[in-house]
């Protein structure tokens, strides 16, 4: 693996897992909202808002992995589309449009899940 690769893609990857863990954290704290603990709501805002700063970072982390790394290209846009659905998902929580931010939020999910995944393959770390 190139060394520009390599110093590009390790923060991606820990930006990646962190985003990721933050991100399932979100359906866990909901639910216990839902089960009668008042106060989650409050810390699903605020990992929600942190959410947002997380997405901006990622997608200045994945700029840096697609120009200086030279990795997939495709990797800084999913990260500013996701960026953009957390946007549109904590605007939702917040006016409690749960018909879309239910459904969003299974997204936001499972598009994090996949690109953690992909990030700790193999792949991630081949130059274009």
């Amino acid at each position: 693996m190139e060394t520009s690769m390599r110093l590009t893609l390790w923060p991606l990857r820990l930006l990646v897992t962190g985003h990721l863990v933050a991100v399932l954290a979100q359906p866990v704290l909901a639910g216990r909202f839902l089960t009668g603990d008042v106060d989650a709501i409050a810390v699903h805002g605020a990992v929600g808002s942190s959410l947002a700063a997380a997405g901006l970072v990622l997608v200045v982390a994945a700029s840096v992995y697609v120009l200086a790394g030279r990795g997939r290209v495709w990797v800084a846009p999913a990260a500013v589309v996701l960026l953009l659905a957390e946007g549109v998902q904590i605007g939702a929580g917040y006016t409690r449009n749960l018909a879309l931010h239910v459904p969003l939020g299974v997204t936001v999910v499972v598009a994090s899940v996949l690109l953690a995944i992909w990030v700790w393959t193999p792949s991630a770390g081949r130059v274009r």
